[in-house]
Order: structure tokens, then C-alpha cells, then sequence
């Protein structure tokens, strides 16, 4: 359970979503908002999503990977449920979503339309389920070691007083080969203290936005070395008031991934090659792994080991071809940083050397 300072805060923000906005058009900011378009293959199931679920959706990105037919999915923070059902939608009627979140009056919304989604995919029963709960204890929300292929989240990590606490338990719940897959707003500093407590930029997802530098001590103190930018792109607040109080902070939307596998902490040459066989319903002709790795189908593709285990160990194995072993080391894979240095300096971030 939440300590007394930590529940002080989750009641703020449960005040927030709960009572003082009704809909999305109640935020101050941008920073909540989607900045990230979806696919237009996602458009027909957007299509069937109540009205109502959508406009008390509180998102910042896009987080949502391919190949997700059958998986078993986590979402952490689903508010009214519009990304759950969403990826009911892309999980099909054999895949399954649980859905988290800590205010009741979100989840009155969600599942209120339950049995709305079930019949507008033309589901024999529902395979969505909404809990309440608290993301930084999903074991008394009754999620199990080992038991997810998935877990996401849209603009909910920084509400988090004890964020440490929530990617311990992702790792905890992700079966062995699972994925993290989440957007979210992250800081290129640390927010002053008076700053983060502040009711409106807690609720407007920036007093609680993690430095990304922070952000990547955390994922290495839970053994995940290595983790990768999808995409990301720089906040503009749009609100006066707020842009004084904040000062020269710069806050940006990131997708990040994250696999359940070991990873060296630097990307390693082992003289390895990748082939993508174009076999992702939706991705014929290439994959995006990250913002620097995209794997045209049947090019090959130097890559580190790490690259390669992403690929080979995953649930997206079967649609690659990995050539050559770790029996002969080359040295540090030369990949080179993202196009520009990191969101510290105003720009890009990476989780490793790629």
C-alpha cells in the first residue's frame, strides 16, 4: 500500500481526473493530450469506441506494438477505457485486457460500456476487465509473476509518487520475453520539488514528468539495461500561466520498449545479421523497432546482440531470421547514437549505445 505522503498525492490526482475535468477539453495543456496519430489501420476500431470513453480520454501517445493477436495485455492507468478497448480490438477474441486504474468515477465509464464494446466487435463475451487499483501494487489487484505478454500505458507513469515501485511490478507481472510498451511525459531535468507537489502540474501530467537521466538509473537499478526511444516529440504547453511557473524545463511525449530478457549494457559486436520476413499483419514491407532500427523485409541488417535477442526472444521471434551465434566477440557494436544527442541537451534520447 501507498505510504500517508504518497496517498496525499494519488488523491490529488484522483481529484483531478475524477472531479475537475469532465472531459479532455477541460486540460490546461497539451501535455495529455495525443500528440502521436494513430495508424490509420487502428481507424475502423477508433470507429466503434463509445463517445463518451473517447472524451474522457487522457493520452499522450501511441502505445500500442504490432503482432498483438492472442496476447494477454495489461493497461496501467485506463481511465475510461478507450486504449483498453482499443487493443480488445487489436487483441482479437482470444486475447484478453486488464484494465487498472485507482478513480472511480473513470471507471464507472468504462465499464458502463462493456457489453457495448463486446457486441460492436461482435465478441461472444467481453475480454476486457477493468479493476480498481493502485499501478504500484497490481499483486493486490490480483495480477500474477509471469503472467503478462504486455503491458502499456498512455500519460500515467509521472502521476505516480513512487514510479520505482511501478516498473518493479511491471517486470514482476511480465511473463519471461514480455514487453513494456508505454508513452508518457519525461522532463530533459529534474522538477523542483515545490513544482511537482503543485496540484494543476501534477494533474496536467508535468509535476510528476520523470528526467529521462533518472528515468534510464531506475530501469538499470531493476536489471534492464538496455531499452529503446519508438518515438517522441516536444511539448508545447500553450498556456501562459503555466509556461512561468514551470521556467526552462522542456517536456517531452517518448514511447518507449522494454523486453523481459537479459541485455548487456552496451551494445555488443558479434557479427550478427537480421532479416525481417515481412509476416506482421499490417507491416509487409518493414518493422520499426525503435527511432534508428528499421528492418526492411528480406534486407539484411548488422546488429548488436542485443538487437538480435529483441528479435529472437520476443513474441515477434517467428518473423525473423537472426544469422550468426555469441560464439566469436567483434567489440562494441559501432551503431552510433540517435540522430541528435538527447533530450537532456534539447533533443533525442536513446536507452543504450544504439
Amino acid at each position: 500500500m501507498p505510504t500517508a505522503i504518497e496517498l496525499e498525492t494519488l488523491e490529488a490526482v484522483q481529484n483531478y481526473y475524477g472531479k475537475v475535468l469532465q472531459t479532455n477539453k477541460d486540460l490546461k495543456t497539451s501535455a495529455c493530450c495525443s500528440v502521436e496519430s494513430l495508424p490509420s489501420s487502428y481507424q475502423p476500431i477508433i470507429s466503434k469506441i463509445h463517445p463518451e470513453v473517447k472524451e474522457k480520454f487522457y493520452g499522450c501517445g501511441s502505445p500500442f506494438p504490432p503482432a498483438l493477436e492472442g496476447r494477454t495485455v495489461l493497461d496501467l492507468g485506463c481511465g475510461s477505457g478507450r486504449d483498453a478497448y482499443l487493443l480488445s480490438g487489436l487483441v482479437g477474441e482470444d486475447g484478453s485486457v486488464v484494465g487498472i486504474d485507482m478513480t472511480d468515477e473513470q471507471l464507472n465509464v468504462a465499464n458502463s460500456y462493456l457489453d457495448y464494446h463486446k457486441n460492436q466487435f461482435g465478441y461472444k463475451k467481453s475480454n476486457v476487465t477493468f479493476k480498481k487499483g493502485y499501478i504500484e501494487d497490481l499483486k493486490s489487484s490480483g495480477i500474477e509473476d509471469n503472467s503478462i505478454d504486455l503491458v502499456v500505458s498512455n500519460c500515467v507513469t509521472n502521476l505516480s509518487p513512487n514510479k520505482k515501485l511501478v516498473f518493479s511490478e511491471i517486470f514482476r507481472v511480465l511473463k519471461p520475453g514480455g514487453e513494456l510498451y508505454f508513452s508518457d511525459v519525461f522532463a530533459d531535468r529534474r522538477i523542483p520539488e515545490e513544482l511537482s507537489k503543485d496540484p494543476v502540474l501534477l494533474g496536467e501530467c508535468l509535476g510528476g514528468a520523470l528526467y529521462t537521466e533518472d528515468f534510464r538509473r531506475l530501469l538499470l537499478q531493476l536489471g534492464i539495461n538496455d531499452f529503446r526511444v519508438v518515438s517522441q516529440s516536444k511539448l508545447n504547453l500553450e498556456h501562459p500561466e503555466i509556461e512561468k511557473k514551470i521556467g526552462n524545463v522542456n517536456f517531452y511525449s517518448i514511447t518507449f520498449r522494454a523486453f523481459k530478457i537479459p541485455l548487456e549494457d552496451r551494445c555488443e559486436d558479434f557479427g550478427q545479421v537480421a532479416y525481417y520476413k515481412g509476416t506482421i499483419e499490417g507491416f509487409p514491407h518493414s518493422f520499426i523497432l525503435d527511432d534508428h532500427h528499421i528492418l526492411y523485409t528480406d534486407k539484411p541488417m548488422l546488429v548488436c546482440s542485443n538487437t538480435a535477442d529483441m528479435l529472437s526472444q520476443t513474441q515477434y521471434k517467428e518473423h525473423f531470421r537472426i544469422i550468426g551465434d555469441k560464439s566469436k566477440h567483434l567489440g562494441l557494436f559501432d551503431c552510433g547514437p540517435s540522430p541528435v544527442a538527447s533530450v537532456s541537451s534539447g533533443d533525442n534520447v536513446s536507452g543504450a549505445c544504439c
